[in-house]
């Protein structure tokens, strides 16, 4: 399995404002990502780790269509987010960003710190120190190789020039 990330726990309907806020919009990803979820928990973007996992209730990333809100998740390390549901637009935001994105009821039973693994592949989730195991919807092996590439564009140029050699 993959290696520990420490769990960051958020409730329902956290929407891309707060993920990204929008006077902070014009401003370069690593300024907006500063200020992701800061007015919810100020310490997150400060202490957040590469391979945290993000555990959320439901209708994660409802609001704006901004792509931003995905695009500080990623840029601050976050390896998956976890949720109960998602806005549909952020959902796809963040497959297309290479953020991977599973549903799975794991708020109901994880706290803030916890240590976790998450197995991108097969969407199982498991609580380190309780040796409890999740099992999340796993992403379609299409969309899980839009995540492997890196996200759309990358995966599009890696197609297109396999295509271009064909031809």
């Amino acid at each position: 399995m993959s290696e520990i990330g420490t769990v960051w726990l958020f409730g329902d309907d956290i929407d891309t404002d707060i993920l990204a806020p929008g006077k902070f919009m014009s401003s370069e990803i690593s300024i907006l990502a500063s200020h992701c979820l800061e007015a919810i928990n100020p310490s997150f973007a400060k202490n957040v780790q590469p391979g945290d996992l993000l555990v959320a209730g439901s209708n994660f990333g409802v609001g704006s269509s901004r792509e931003q809100a995905a695009q500080a998740l990623k840029y601050l390390g976050i390896k998956a987010i976890i949720a109960k549901s998602y806005a549909g637009i952020f959902y796809r935001n963040a497959i297309n960003l290479g953020l991977p994105v599973f549903v799975g009821k794991v708020s109901d039973v994880v706290q803030p710190g916890d240590r976790a693994r998450l197995a991108i592949k097969t969407g199982i989730f498991e609580l380190v120190d309780e040796n409890k195991t999740i099992c999340c919807e796993p992403i379609s092996k299409f969309l899980l190789e839009l995540i492997e590439a890196g996200g759309l564009v990358p995966h599009l140029e890696k197609r297109f020039a396999k295509e271009k050699k064909i031809i």
